[in-house]
């Protein structure tokens, strides 16, 4: 089965064109896609009435792709965020656990900054994050091209699946060391395809705020042949594997809500059980 979904519910206006309330953006996109990755638990640990909110918002076979908070995959601090990184592990934990017991987390998904690079420190900090969040499916994306250059590649792709983590294939611009080639390769029964772009520009542009950098690093608007092709590595993933996510996340330009529905067009899937999309009467 292919899960399709966007990264976040807040920034796609083509699906809330008819939507009375903007409270309700999130009751809406599950009128839409069945998956979602939550990137707010990458800025805080959020309270629980945030993800208990959340959960009753959406329908009984919504899942979420919870992002790990940043300061757990050494994009920040920890001091700044809790008294001991340990202590910022059990609190993410805490956060997850009412959408473990409602059956709605597909995955954490652990995406490392593109300065970690492949080596002795970083492989044993990936086991103390599969240590801390023992028993959870954990997806590691990578973003330095040292963990699949030449013969690493497979030595990356053994160690993922040794330690049962899911490998997240990626789509993006092959913009030097700080990118990672889309690698259509599973490493558990579930498999997570992130699509960002390939706004080779974008990805490399210098010389702006981090705002200004997340604007032009994620505009691209896949065109229909690059989704027949993508489509057709879905495919392939899904003859291997029990599921499929698909993230877009080209969200930019306000494209990544069409791209989804157009691959889930060439894909040929309609799913059951979303909400009932909410349009207006009048």
């Amino acid at each position: 089965m292919i899960e399709i979904g966007l990264t976040g519910w807040g920034d796609h206006d083509s699906l809330y064109e008819d939507m009375e309330r903007k409270s309700d953006k999130l009751k809406t996109y599950a009128g839409h896609f069945p998956i979602v990755e939550l990137d707010a638990s990458y800025y805080a640990i959020q309270p629980e009435r945030n993800i208990i909110k959340w959960i009753k918002e959406t329908p009984d076979r919504f899942k979420f792709v919870v992002k790990i908070h940043q300061a757990l995959t050494l994009h920040a601090d920890y001091r700044d965020y809790a008294e001991s990184i340990a202590g910022l592990f059990n609190d993410f934990r805490q956060m997850l656990q009412p959408m473990i017991e409602a059956d709605k987390l597909a995955m954490v998904l652990v995406q490392f900054p593109p300065w970690f690079d492949c080596n002795s420190k970083n492989v044993n900090y990936i086991r103390y994050v599969r240590a801390q969040l023992e028993q959870l499916p954990v997806c590691i994306e990578f973003r330095h091209q040292s963990w699949f250059a030449d013969e690493m590649k497979e030595h990356t792709l053994s160690f993922l699946t040794e330690h049962q983590l899911i490998h997240a294939v990626c789509d993006e611009p092959q913009a030097g060391e700080g990118s990672v080639p889309f690698v259509n390769r599973m490493t558990q029964a579930t498999a997570l395809v992130r699509l960002h772009g390939r706004n080779v520009h974008g990805w490399t542009k210098k010389d702006m705020t981090d705002q200004e950098w997340r604007d032009v690093r994620y505009l691209y608007d896949y065109n229909d042949d690059e989704l027949r092709q993508l489509s057709a590595h879905m495919q392939i993933l899904e003859k291997k594997t029990d599921k499929v996510y698909v993230i877009f996340n080209n969200n930019s330009g306000g494209h990544a809500a069409q791209n989804a529905k157009t691959l889930q067009q060439f894909l040929g899937i309609d799913y059951e059980g979303l909400a009932p999309q909410q349009l207006k009467l009048f």
